[in-house]
């Protein structure tokens, strides 16, 4: 009994759920299970679109997110503090839908609208894959999930901003997204935090952190445009670029200190 009651509470504060982490790991959700279906989700995800011809593994925006990927993964496993090894792996998805996200244990998934209609740099895809490894090695979307009650909550939301975008991906790369909690909103607070470390690991990995504001500009631009799904767990805003502008100097120094690249 007072394990639901604690569920329940924990599945009505989806916006305030810092302290169903605990109740996360009593649920099953704790951090190797998490990585565990995050990985059933990421080949389930590759093997259908591979099936639909829609996987990219060639093509210039593939190239050039796959570049980032390399770079910055070494840079990723050095911040890794959460006991698990991750396990990095890529998948490239042809799509309008401007959205990326990485699944606990190191799942990233980019569609190739990102790149395409924002008409991003490396250093700005860098940018956006820096952020979403610092939500996934923070483990932030198991604290956004709280418990495994959760997950139903975050299937909805997650097709309900996304999934009429992905139409011709089917359901198994949305799905994969919110049944490990990445389609659920982050809190300001946890955002900021992958700002900073995104910032911190693209300087790391030789790209100029400044590409970080103009991508954030990038999205401000896009506002409620269709297919813009990365805004609806990502709000971009003028008082987010401010503070990363505050933060800018920090990551500079360590991009100057490595001679700028």
């Amino acid at each position: 009994m007072k394990k639901k009651l604690l569920l329940s509470l924990c599945a009505t504060s989806a916006l305030a759920i810092s302290g169903c982490t605990t109740v996360a790991d009593m649920a099953g959700a704790d951090s190797a299970t998490l990585n565990m279906s995050a990985a059933q989700g990421f080949n389930k995800t590759v093997q259908e679109a591979r099936s639909k011809n829609t996987l990219d593994t060639s093509s210039a925006t593939y190239k050039k997110i796959y570049s980032a990927f390399v770079k910055l993964k070494p840079y990723a496993d050095q911040m890794n503090q959460t006991g698990q090894k991750f396990d990095w792996q890529l998948a490239v998805l042809k799509s309008d839908t401007i959205n990326a996200y990485v699944a606990p244990g190191g799942k990233v998934v980019f569609y190739t609208g990102i790149v395409n209609k924002l008409n991003l740099s490396e250093a700005e895809v860098a940018a956006v894959m820096g952020h979403e490894m610092t939500h996934a090695l923070e483990e932030h979307s198991k604290q956004k999930l709280g418990a495994q009650a959760l997950t139903n909550l975050a299937v909805g939301i997650g097709k309900s901003y996304a999934g009429s975008q992905i139409g011709e991906l089917g359901n198994a790369a949305i799905d994969l997204g919110s049944q490990v909690g990445v389609g659920l909103p982050y809190s300001r607070s946890l955002e900021s935090r992958a700002d900073q470390g995104g910032l911190m690991m693209m300087a790391r990995a030789g790209y100029n952190p400044q590409a970080s504001i103009t991508l954030w500009e990038k999205m401000a631009k896009q506002g409620g445009a269709q297919g813009s799904a990365i805004l609806s767990t990502h709000p971009s805003d003028a008082a987010r670029i401010n503070a990363m502008k505050k933060n800018l100097p920090a990551a500079m120094a360590v991009y100057n200190a490595r001679g700028g690249k």
